[in-house]
């Protein structure tokens, strides 16, 4: 067993304490602190013995916090939570903590209130673009076509 320096191990516990972390985080911030690879490993056994990083935690609270704080649609949490090596399974089991109605009431709101602030003559011009605006939100196609063609006709 490797030595682990107790300002390090402090260090990243409250860097996991003070909020949510995946262990690519916290592994990317392990390097940034210069910890010995050999270390890491360690640290983060130790980190997930005493429930300080819990991936399933993380994944259904970045989730939450992404879609209600942020209005960010599925295909954008799926993507973020994928880079951040999050299994398939847990991004399922984080999507559920997301209200099918809340979801399609943000969408409606995010959509109606930036229709109304997109100052575009040409009609089409500004489908385009309120489009693009809910693609990058991470909305489904197939909600933002709805909501084109039953509130611009």
């Amino acid at each position: 067993m490797a030595f682990i320096p107790p300002e390090i191990l402090k260090k990243i516990e409250y860097y996991c304490a003070y909020q949510e972390r995946c262990q690519k985080e916290v592994v990317e911030k392990l390097y940034a602190l210069k910890t010995p690879p050999d270390t890491i490993d360690e640290i983060l056994v130790h980190l997930i013995q005493e429930n300080f990083i819990n991936e399933e935690r993380f994944a259904c609270a970045y989730a939450r916090g992404k879609h209600y704080m942020l209005g960010w649609g599925k295909n954008r949490i799926i993507n973020e939570l994928k880079f951040r090596n999050i299994t398939n399974y847990l991004i399922n089991k984080a999507l559920l903590e997301i209200n099918d109605k809340d979801y399609d009431t943000n969408f409606l709101k995010l959509a109606q209130k930036t229709w109304t602030t997109i100052h575009e003559k040409n009609i089409l011009k500004k489908k385009k673009k309120l489009a693009d605006t809910l693609l990058r939100k991470g909305y489904e196609t197939d909600l933002i076509y709805r909501f084109l063609d039953s509130h611009t006709s």
